[in-house]
């Protein structure tokens, strides 16, 4: 669904992604991983129209390099930020209404859905988004992304800041947008949750792909996982 070929990613004269490759399948989980400072948050702006690049991105086919974010976005991509970007003066159940695609017809995620996968995101429904906590927050972001009924999601460190147990709820949710047919772009820090769900995992270092494989394959190198992954 998503092909990119020599990424080359630059904020001013700063040449930051140095010929990244990346694919990603329909329904699959890709997890990107790194230190901070390696390109991944890069590579997810990169994708969404939001620094300058060249290279190649093409979605279903079609390329997109160029183009505005709203654009991308309206052509299937999904995007949570690692800052969350949530309308703080806005009630949560607002802030899932302006997520949403049309009128909802047809889509695979509604209100219904949300608040049942969340049910803490319906028993505050009425209150400001600025109100609540951090792990909150973060349900609230996935969920406005999803009710735009994305194919592929960008998700950028969702369990940074959470504790444990929102962390398991947070990939349990992240499998059930797998079953369905969902693709996501997972950007993590902690091996733990990006192994146990992921398909592939990709390392990144320095702007480039070190690494790509199955989560078996990087458990079981030793050398990427020191000198890349572990601080």
């Amino acid at each position: 669904m998503l092909k990119i070929d020599n990424l080359h990613a630059y904020y001013g004269k700063s040449h930051v992604l140095h010929g990244v490759n990346l694919d990603i399948g329909q329904g699959e989980i890709v997890a990107l991983l790194g230190r901070n400072g390696s390109g991944r948050s890069t590579t997810a702006k990169a994708i969404m129209g939001l620094v300058d690049c060249t290279g190649q991105i093409a979605w279903k086919g079609q390329d997109i390099l160029g183009r505005k974010a709203y654009e991308i976005a309206h052509l299937g991509i999904g995007y949570v930020p690692e800052n969350r970007d949530i309308f703080p003066t806005l009630t949560v159940h607002q802030n899932l209404m302006l997520g949403q695609k049309g009128k909802g017809q047809g889509s695979r995620w509604g209100f219904d859905d949300m608040y049942g996968m969340f049910p803490r995101l319906k028993e505050r429904q009425h209150t400001e988004a600025g109100v609540l906590s951090g792990g909150e927050q973060q349900m609230l972001t996935l969920c406005r992304a999803l009710m735009g009924d994305p194919d592929l999601i960008i998700i950028d460190e969702p369990t940074e800041g959470l504790a444990p147990k929102i962390v398991e709820l947070v990939g349990e949710y992240l499998k059930a947008l797998k079953a369905r047919g969902i693709s996501v772009l997972l950007i993590e820090q902690k091996l733990t949750i990006a192994m146990s769900i992921s398909d592939r995992a990709l390392v990144m270092g320095h702007g480039s792909i070190v690494f790509q494989g199955t989560p078996e394959a990087l458990r079981a190198d030793a050398y990427v996982r020191k000198e890349w992954l572990e601080v």
